[in-house]
């Protein structure tokens, strides 16, 4: 029964407390607001009878122990034999003062935490560059003597980044064409512009919307994967038994991931882009009375192979950056779950991040040489 379980009387500042019952987790709805209501009452001095306790865990222990603390002084009666020990094991705990300093405030700890901030950006970057310069290096060791190149392993992650992912991708893609259109049939058609709307699905899917978002794709579901896979491998010391056996865990592991989604990245992205004109057809044929041949004849004119190349170019340095950025994010991790699903979540934003930003350089590249 969780009543009764705590009766107090008042003498001045001295409270007398009597517990009885089950001090258990069971019971905490009950007994939390019952030993909150005694510490309220600040009392200098407190007697706690608990003889009456029948039952008593971790939770009931470290309850009566809150009562102990909460007066100047305190007198345990009636604690019984059975229970001693646990209760002294309890009443040792959080002795000691807490050396954490308090959390600073202000416009200088701001600056600090700025600072911080900024540290692990460069801390970042670094691994970055690292893990970059790691993969060239066996990567040209895999180009000199190709037999160091694990064929097995690249077409199995290419079947995985690729493969699989085509379904996913021409459905995205092409509901993102179509987008596009309508949008575009809804606004140009006040102006009379209708037949721009093919200009600018055409230039946008080719250039810009087709390879960023199948890049961001990707991001979300290989380079995830990358990061779990060689996380659950760190955490298991797996990647530590390699090095042990003198093999390079970059050649073996990495390297062939890199790989299957530099390959595989810009085939998607083609994939993808041809999705996407083909869904703005269909809404430009069915939403905006546009006949089929008209669009592919206006598609022609307004589009050429230099649109398609910039978008192309882009595509397996996107790849590279995915695959960089999860793969170092995967070797960082410790050994528990919620570093695992830190690092993947970070693997994810961080290489959305920087595959944004990489389009961006990549735009003021081609629009600086004229492409």
């Amino acid at each position: 029964m969780a009543e009764g379980l705590l009766d107090w009387t008042a003498e001045g500042d001295r409270i007398a407390v009597r517990a009885r019952g089950a001090w258990t987790a069971a019971n905490a709805s009950v007994l939390e607001p019952l030993v909150g209501g005694v510490e309220a009452r600040r009392a200098r001095a407190l007697a706690v009878d608990v003889a009456g306790i029948g039952e008593l865990d971790t939770f009931g222990a470290w309850l009566v122990e809150r009562l102990v603390r909460s007066a100047g002084s305190a007198e345990l009666s009636g604690l019984k034999d059975d229970f001693r020990g646990l209760y002294e094991k309890v009443a040792q705990a959080n002795r000691r003062q807490s050396t954490m300093p308090p959390p600073a405030r202000g416009p200088l700890a701001w600056l600090g935490r700025v600072g911080l901030s900024m540290a692990e950006v460069g801390t970042d970057l670094g691994g970055f560059v690292a893990m970059l310069g790691a993969i060239a290096t066996v990567f040209v060791k895999a180009v000199v003597r190709p037999a160091r190149l694990r064929l097995t392993a690249l077409v199995h992650h290419l079947d995985r980044v690729a493969l699989q992912a085509v379904p996913i991708i021409v459905l995205v893609t092409f509901l993102i064409g179509g987008i596009i259109a309508q949008q575009g049939f809804f606004h140009f058609r006040k102006f009379g512009a209708e037949d721009y709307v093919v200009d600018m699905v055409g230039i946008l899917v080719l250039r810009e919307i087709g390879v960023l978002i199948v890049a961001i794709m990707v991001a979300g579901r290989s380079g995830s994967s990358y990061t779990a896979e060689l996380g659950s491998m760190k955490m298991r010391e797996e990647i530590d038994a390699l090095s042990t056996m003198g093999r390079d865990p970059i050649e073996i592991l990495i390297l062939p991931r890199v790989l299957a989604l530099v390959i595989g990245l810009p085939i998607l992205a083609f994939i993808g882009s041809m999705a996407a004109l083909y869904g703005g057809l269909l809404v430009a044929w069915f939403y905006g009375g546009m006949d089929q041949t008209i669009f592919v004849a206006r598609l022609k004119e307004a589009i050429s192979l230099t649109h398609f190349n910039v978008g192309m170019i882009k595509a397996p340095f996107m790849a590279l950056v995915i695959g960089t950025v999860a793969c170092s994010e995967g070797i960082k991790v410790k050994g528990s779950a919620e570093s695992l699903g830190l690092r993947t979540t970070a693997s994810v934003v961080k290489s959305i991040f920087l595959v944004i930003v990489l389009d961006g350089i990549f735009a003021i590249f081609f629009a600086s040489i004229g492409m």
